[in-house]
C-alpha cells in the first residue's frame, strides 16, 4: 500500500482552485492518432458538466498538462478554462506561478493528476487527489483517490466533493 502524505489535507470547502493534467485525468491516458498524424483525444462529458458546474460556483479551474494538444486547447475554450498551461516540464513551478497570479495559497488548491510528473504538483496542494488508476507514486502522494479512473468521472467525482462540501458549508445548522 503506497504511504499517505504526512500533510493534512484542507477541508474541501475551502477549495478555490481545481488544477487538473490532462493525459490518464482528464482522458484515460490513451494518445490516438489520426492517418495525417494529428493527434486525438477523448473526454469524459460528465467530467465538463462537473467543470462547467465549480466554475458556475466561484472555484477557478486550470489545467497544467506536460503535452500541447490543440484537442486540449479547445476543450477547455469549450468548457470557459481560462488558466491552460501545456508544454509544461515543471509543473510546480508553474503551479506556484499560477497561485501567485490569482493571488491564491497552495493550500487553497485541489490538484488531480496520475502519474509521477505530477507528484512535485500533487505534493504542494492543499488536497492532492489521484484518479483510480494512478500510478503507485501519484498515490502515495495523494490525500485521496477517486473511484472513477482517468477519463471515465474521476473529474467530475472531485467535482462533486468540492460542490457537496460548498452546500454543507453553507448549510444553516
Amino acid at each position: 500500500m503506497p504511504r499517505r502524505p504526512s500533510r493534512r489535507a484542507v477541508p474541501l470547502a475551502r477549495i478555490r482552485l481545481l488544477v487538473l493534467d490532462v493525459d490518464g485525468v482528464l482522458t484515460d491516458g490513451r494518445v490516438y492518432f489520426g492517418p495525417d498524424g494529428e493527434l486525438l483525444k477523448s473526454f469524459c462529458v460528465r467530467d465538463g458538466y462537473g467543470i462547467k458546474a465549480v466554475l458556475a460556483a466561484g472555484i477557478a479551474v486550470a489545467v497544467i498538462s506536460g503535452r500541447r494538444s490543440p484537442a486540449v486547447q479547445h476543450r477547455c475554450r469549450e468548457l470557459g478554462i481560462a488558466h491552460l498551461h501545456q508544454g509544461i516540464e515543471d509543473k510546480a513551478a508553474q503551479f506556484l506561478q499560477l497561485t501567485r497570479s490569482l493571488g491564491l495559497a497552495a493550500h487553497q488548491c485541489a490538484c488531480v493528476g496520475d502519474d509521477l510528473p505530477d507528484v512535485p504538483l500533487l505534493s504542494q496542494a492543499g488536497l492532492a487527489v489521484a484518479v483510480a488508476d494512478a500510478h503507485p507514486g501519484a498515490l502515495a502522494a495523494a490525500h485521496r483517490r477517486t473511484r472513477a479512473p482517468g477519463g471515465a468521472g474521476a473529474v467530475r467525482e472531485v467535482c462533486d466533493w468540492l460542490l457537496a462540501a460548498r452546500r454543507r458549508a453553507r448549510a444553516p445548522r
